[in-house]
């Protein structure tokens, strides 16, 4: 390698395709190293970070979950990817467009703020990949992909149904599937949610695979089962990592003990490749109340094993 090739910061200025081959600890710290650019002429795919946890019930902290993901990722790059054995970034390229704008003092107006941004980078043809934030956000990340894709199969990995009654006034993290249903941005007889073990009021229809039924099932069922469910239309693929047990998920905000281990969430989503999915978030990563980046790193790893999905398309 070069002098000049050696001083270049991948995610300043280096090439799209490619891994980087700089030091993990060091540089400016985007996805995977991955381009810093809001340049979306030549990407295939955006990660976009939504720092926003207003909405939470219980421990705050999410809104620092895109950074601590990011930096939590720079350790996959570089390297073949497992389990694929694939450098994704050979044929998908992918650029960290930063974190979306809103102004913190005007809260009733965020949700609109994520959606005309998000819808600008799916409009443009782009696969995205949101980091939050609380689970809020997926509402209107679902309203951005549904104005393009139709109703969506919802894959959702939770603790939580988050299906508390709304009466499409509240901002919580509790109720974004409750809306969700209710302006059709989701079918319910096509979605199905991962790890739940906490009682809701409503299911609306949705498939819930409870923890018992996962322990039951094993990865495998759990995998076969979600893909019976979702078929071959579209579908999005929300996960709040408090579906995750507290070992393995300490900092969230809402920790539910007796969940997946991060073994086995990436085992179940590695088997999901067949899946028509046209975005993904992962939310509630929380770092204040995380240890050694134990909850940064399996958020980080969620979103590197979904790309590897998504270049098997390209």
């Amino acid at each position: 390698m070069s002098h000049d090739s050696a001083s270049i910061d991948n995610a300043l200025c280096g090439p799209l395709l490619g891994g980087s081959h700089e030091p993990t600890f060091a540089g400016a710290p985007s996805f995977m190293r991955r381009r810093w650019s809001k340049d979306l002429s030549e990407a295939d795919v955006v990660v976009w970070g939504v720092p926003f946890d207003c909405a939470t019930s219980n421990r705050p902290g999410a809104r620092f979950g895109p950074a601590a993901i990011r930096r939590a990722s720079a350790i996959f790059d570089g390297d073949p990817q497992y389990p694929s054995k694939r450098d994704p970034f050979a044929s998908l390229r992918v650029i960290d467009a930063g974190d979306c704008f809103f102004e913190y003092e005007h809260i009733a107006q965020v949700p609109a703020h994520i959606e005309r941004q998000a819808a600008q980078i799916i409009g443009a043809g782009r696969h995205l990949m949101t980091l939050g934030g609380d689970h809020f956000i997926t509402l209107p990340l679902l309203r951005a992909h549904a104005a393009t894709h139709g109703p969506l199969a919802l894959v959702h990995f939770d603790a939580h149904q988050d299906t508390w009654d709304d009466d499409g006034t509240k901002m919580s993290h509790g109720t974004f599937v409750t809306r969700a249903v209710a302006e059709g941005l989701i079918d319910p007889a096509r979605s199905i949610q991962i790890g739940v073990r906490t009682i809701a009021p409503h299911d609306y229809g949705i498939e819930i695979l409870d923890m018992d039924m996962c322990l039951a099932l094993g990865v495998a069922g759990i995998a076969a089962r979600t893909k019976a469910r979702v078929g071959p239309g579209p579908a999005y693929l929300t996960f709040d990592v408090d579906a995750l047990d507290p070992a393995f998920a300490p900092g969230t905000g809402t920790p539910v003990a007796g969940g997946l281990s991060s073994a086995d969430a990436l085992a179940i989503l590695w088997r999901l490749g067949e899946i028509d999915f046209r975005g993904m978030d992962v939310v509630e990563v929380c770092p204040p109340f995380d240890h050694a980046d134990v909850t940064a790193l399996a958020g980080a790893s969620i979103v590197q094993r979904y790309l590897q999905l998504l270049a098997a398309r390209f």
